[in-house]
């Protein structure tokens, strides 16, 4: 069975019997759907106008979808070897109706994300000692308030959260960390504003140590026009993290919001430079047609999404999930 119609079936069983579905899932499945509703008009409803334009695939369709998918910021290199792929399945697979081809146009960008490799959105939690993740990323992509909607889900979980505010030198910084603790309900642990962030990571992760957290959760500055600074940083938080907790941090996630479309991944590329990334968190996907950045970030940058924030509650800060994601973009289709 191939993916679009594995969707299909799951739309189906949902619909039919709400028990095959655990009513977390339906929530959360609903909440993809509220969330790519921007993209999903722009991309699906371009793609259903261009199937039913031509009545055969010939040259000038493909060259409309090329187009389609490239407005939809996949990314050009992406998008080119992607319409190879899919001419070579229709000349392979006899395939001349549009209709039938949509289908494969969802198969194939499931296969562009998975391509023969499990990227994990999981956090993997230490056994011994608590789990330290670094938050980077440049200012105005909302990391503050997504490290606090990760913390409130954590907590949800079960899990004791401190929140380290490292980011010393953005006015109001330290204090916006430390409302957002106190609204999600968990701990907080920051100095004034100025202070050096090393020193600041040093006595959090001693106090995390001490006092048996499950998670420490580190905001750090994203000043990227000073990128020798900002690597010394985090080289030496780094440093910090790992004298105090072995092995930390054990994720670096990076920020990135979704309606800055290709100039977040130039972002994204400019911070693997400087630091060992190992997820990121897309934020305002809400807020973009252009949903084919999650398929970007992964052919561009070989990451895996671990978060994706689909609306302003803390609800809509979902896991992410490549069935959910593109059920969410396709489901008009099904």
């Amino acid at each position: 069975m191939g993916f679009f119609n594995k969707l299909k079936t799951m739309f189906q069983a949902n619909k039919s019997d709400e028990n095959k579905v655990s009513e977390e899932q339906q929530e959360e499945v609903k909440v993809y759907e509220k969330g790519l509703s921007k993209s999903r008009e722009g991309f699906v409803s371009k793609l259903a106008n261009l199937t039913n334009k031509y009545r055969t695939i010939n040259d000038d369709y493909f060259d409309e979808l090329e187009e389609i998918l490239i407005m939809a910021d996949i990314g050009v290199n992406t998008v080119m070897e992607f319409i190879d792929r899919l001419k070579d399945r229709t000349v392979k697979e006899k395939i001349s109706d549009p209709e039938l081809l949509r289908e494969v146009i969802v198969d194939e960008l499931f296969i562009i994300y998975v391509n023969d490799e499990v990227l994990s959105s999981k956090i993997t939690y230490q056994e011994n000692g608590p789990t330290v993740i670094l938050f980077v990323g440049v200012n105005g992509v909302g990391k503050t308030t997504t490290i606090a909607k990760i913390a409130w889900r954590m907590k949800n979980e079960g899990k004791k959260v401190l929140l380290v505010a490292a980011d010393t030198f953005r006015a109001g910084a330290v204090e916006q960390l430390k409302i957002w603790s106190d609204k999600v309900g968990v701990s907080f642990y920051g100095k004034e504003e100025g202070s050096d962030p090393a020193s600041v990571v040093y006595d959090g992760c001693q106090l995390a140590k001490d006092e048996d957290y499950d998670v420490v959760l580190i905001d750090t500055a994203g000043r990227l026009q000073n990128k020798v600074n900002l690597m010394k940083e985090l080289e030496k938080m780094n440093k910090v993290i790992d004298g105090i907790i072995p092995n930390g941090p054990h994720e670096t996630l990076l920020v990135i919001d979704a309606t800055t479309g290709q100039n977040g991944i130039s972002q994204a590329k400019a911070f693997q430079e400087i630091t060992n990334i190992t997820g990121i968190v897309l934020t305002k996907l809400d807020g973009t047609a252009k949903g084919g950045i999650v398929l970007a970030i992964k052919e561009q940058l070989g990451l895996p999404v671990k978060f994706i924030g689909l609306g302003e509650r803390k609800e809509d800060l979902q896991v992410f999930d490549i069935e959910k994601y593109i059920y969410g973009l396709f489901k008009d289709m099904m």
